[in-house]
Order: C-alpha cells, then sequence, then structure tokens
C-alpha cells in the first residue's frame, strides 16, 4: 500500500489560517498535492487531545457536512488548488499556539495522518 509522509500532508494546512470562532475553531486545507477523497474522516485532536468527531465538519459548496456523515457514497474530496474549511464546535482555543491532528482513510492508501502547529492570535 502507498503511504504519503506526513510532512507532504502538511503542505494541505494554509499557515496563518487556524482562528478561534464564536463557538469554536476552524482552519483551511488547499489542496496542491494531487486531486484526491476519502471514505472516512478521524476525530480531530488539539495539543493532544482527540475532539468528539460529532462536534467537527466542513464546508463544502456552502454546505455543512459533518466529519460522521463522509462515507464511501459520500466522500471528502480534496480538489486540486482548492480550499476547504474545517470547523469544529465546543473546542474553543485560546490565543497562542496550538497544534491540530487530521486523519482520513484513503482508497488504496489507508489511513493518512498529519498535523499542524499554528497560532491563534
Amino acid at each position: 500500500m502507498v503511504s504519503v509522509p506526513a510532512f507532504l500532508l502538511r503542505r494541505l494546512y494554509v499557515k496563518g489560517s487556524l482562528a478561534s470562532t464564536q463557538d469554536g475553531f476552524s482552519f483551511r486545507l488547499r489542496n496542491t498535492l494531487g486531486s484526491g477523497y476519502a471514505h472516512s474522516l478521524r476525530p480531530l485532536s488539539v495539543d493532544g487531545e482527540e475532539v468528539p468527531i460529532g462536534s467537527c465538519y466542513f464546508l463544502e459548496d456552502g454546505e455543512r457536512v459533518g466529519f460522521s456523515d463522509v462515507t464511501k457514497d459520500r466522500t471528502f474530496a480534496l480538489a486540486m488548488n482548492a480550499d476547504i474549511e474545517i470547523a469544529c464546535e465546543g473546542a474553543r482555543l485560546a490565543a497562542g499556539t496550538h497544534k491540530i491532528g487530521m486523519g482520513f482513510d484513503v482508497p488504496g492508501m489507508g489511513t493518512l495522518s498529519f498535523d499542524f502547529t499554528d497560532e491563534v492570535p
């Protein structure tokens, strides 16, 4: 099975996009690696603590899609050179540096995961 190293996947993260929101936090991904999709998303982690998967979602064509709604029939697609916003409710981030972890299951590649560190102003 082919594997993609975390240092390459880390390039998906749009540096400086990590932000606190009124009810949680959000960040953006931009795919510059190649088109792909996942048929399952893993829970995010913040500073080593897992965030409940039911509180995480992404925006696709203006529609809110929960991480737990991603299946083989409704995939998480990352179009080439397109941004996608990821958000979580109920997990507010204080100002300062945070480490976020993300993982997903990709057909033919298995589970891919990466983390990034960024600062919330």
